[in-house]
């Protein structure tokens, strides 16, 4: 839930871009791109990730009461759905950046979808799910899941920087074969 912090901290800095968008009528194609990279990197890969293959892993092997299975399923399907209109902020925002200016209402509207969403999914995962199915667990069971935790955010940061060198290279080689 600390994790969540940190995106609340985002999306009000997004808030204020979005109204800044608003008033000049333009988008910072960096915050844009940071935003991309925060959502993807932090919100889905980082804390999503662990979600999805430590603790929904782990509460799959629980009988869960209907609820909160029901709910488990749910956050499954929100995280697709944040990730799809990352995808499409991403796509507003190289359109936007190629000169098409009629993007910018696009990326209003994938920004404001994003500021809406996070708050709503947060509440729910912090109220109605993640405390409640910590009872699922032993204190031992607790234990072990902050330790894969750890190692799967120490895995993060190699990733990343993994995709950028291998991004990079490929860039670099077709500029080999002109």
């Amino acid at each position: 839930m600390k994790e969540h912090r940190l995106i609340e901290h985002m999306i009000k800095l997004m808030k204020i871009e979005l109204s800044r968008i608003d008033k000049t009528k333009e988008a910072d194609s960096n915050f844009i791109e940071a935003t991309i990279d925060f959502l993807r990197t932090y919100a889905d890969r980082c804390h999503h990730g662990k979600e999805v293959v430590i603790l929904f892993r782990d509460l799959g092997k629980k009988k869960l009461s209907d609820e909160h299975s029901k709910i488990m399923h749910e956050l499954m399907e929100e995280h697709a759905y944040a990730r799809r209109t990352v995808g499409k902020l991403e796509t507003a925002k190289e359109s936007y950046i190629k000169g098409k200016v009629e993007s910018l209402k696009d990326i209003l509207m994938l920004l404001n979808e994003l500021v809406e969403f996070y708050p709503m999914h947060i509440k729910k995962e912090d109220t109605q799910f993640f405390i409640p199915c910590m009872e699922y667990f032993t204190k031992q069971e607790q234990e072990h899941m902050i330790q894969e935790f750890w190692e799967f955010d120490r895995q993060i940061i190699h990733e990343k920087y993994q995709k950028i060198v291998d991004k990079i290279e490929q860039s670099l080689s077709k500029d080999f074969t002109k």
